[in-house]
């Protein structure tokens, strides 16, 4: 990767990090894990015997910052990690940019700032340094989850299909060292074969969220024995009743903001519209065709109220939900 000049922002660490400033950004806490570890590996891969330490801010002063770029007794390479730059002392600020201006050509600084506005200010100096190169780790939003897992998948030399990786984020959550585990893992199992939904459900189709957008999948398309089988089988797996109900819901919504869409928008736009990835409209636009704005607005309600009824701790919310799912699959089918 060519060197950087500046406060340029992105994700990506820069090869070059020795006489230079990584300044890490943002509240998500994995991403910017990541970051440090990788400025640390490039370290090494310098010098193997450089040596690594990190101290946090409000530990540091005017006496201790001279320290940050004294060779030790072992080596003359360091990578020093700071952390929590907003805690940094006010005395503190100024000595740290006039290090910025002139880094050891030997040392790697790694300052990391975790969000919010405190400290906003020496970090506005930092990024007018052209010793400095930022790194932002905002988290994805929902909907860049499956772009999240793509790249990692990528990352490991192998390739995920974009409904499997959709399927992964339904089963895993939405957090990303979780997500990140999940993806190294279908890398290493799959290794030279693209990864589909199938595979990821071997792993990962037992988790809860998925057995209940397994039902609402099937309902919303009119099968009726299928939905019903998925829903006995996630029930007596331990699946929540709410996360049924909510699958449905959320299947339901998606159907309703698809149908009320202004025609002649490209898949892009209207999945934004929508709310969900693109190759989510294909699947969308399959369940849509049996569906009319009557027969929708009539599931809606009825899911709306098993909805009410398990939460108000029904006598019987598999009954409930038995009830929801036959009446959603049954309204597309007579459409």
């Amino acid at each position: 990767m060519a060197q950087r000049r500046g406060s340029e922002t992105g994700g990506a660490v820069p090869r070059e990090v020795l006489g230079r400033i990584v300044l890490v950004t943002g509240p998500e806490e994995f991403l910017a894990e990541r970051a440090v570890q990788q400025v640390r590996e490039l370290v090494r891969e310098t010098d193997a015997e450089a040596e690594v330490s990190e101290t946090v801010a409000s530990d540091l002063t005017m006496a201790s910052l001279g320290d940050l770029a004294a060779p030790s007794l072992f080596s003359t390479t360091r990578c020093v990690t700071l952390r929590r730059l907003e805690d940094l002392p006010d005395d503190a600020g100024p000595g740290l940019l006039d290090y910025a201006a002139a880094p050891a050509d030997d040392v790697a600084l790694v300052l990391v700032h975790s969000g919010g506005q405190k400290g906003s200010g020496l970090l506005t100096k930092l990024r007018k340094a052209d010793t400095v190169v930022e790194v932002k780790t905002a988290a994805p939003t929902p909907r860049e989850l499956p772009g999240f897992v793509t790249a990692e998948l990528r990352g490991h030399g192998s390739r995920i299909e974009p409904e499997a990786a959709d399927f992964l984020v339904l089963a895993v959550g939405h957090d990303l060292r979780s997500l990140s585990a999940a993806a190294h893992q279908l890398a290493s199992d799959f290794e030279g074969r693209p990864v589909t939904t199938e595979m990821v459900k071997q792993y990962f189709g037992g988790r809860a969220e998925a057995k209940s957008f397994v039902v609402a999948d099937h309902a919303l398309f009119g099968r009726t024995t299928p939905a019903l089988e998925e829903l006995r089988w996630a029930l007596d797996g331990g699946t929540a009743p709410v996360l049924v109900s909510s699958a449905l819901a959320a299947g339901l919504r998606g159907l309703a903001r698809l149908m009320s869409a202004p025609r002649g928008q490209s898949e892009g736009d209207l999945a934004r519209a929508v709310g969900v990835p693109p190759w989510k409209i294909k699947t969308l636009r399959s369940q849509a065709r049996g569906w009319e704005p009557a027969s929708l607005g009539h599931a809606i309600r009825v899911v709306a109220r098993a909805d009410a009824d398990i939460k108000g701790q029904a006598s019987d919310p598999a009954y409930a939900l038995e009830r929801a799912v036959i009446t959603v699959s049954t309204a597309r089918q007579s459409s």
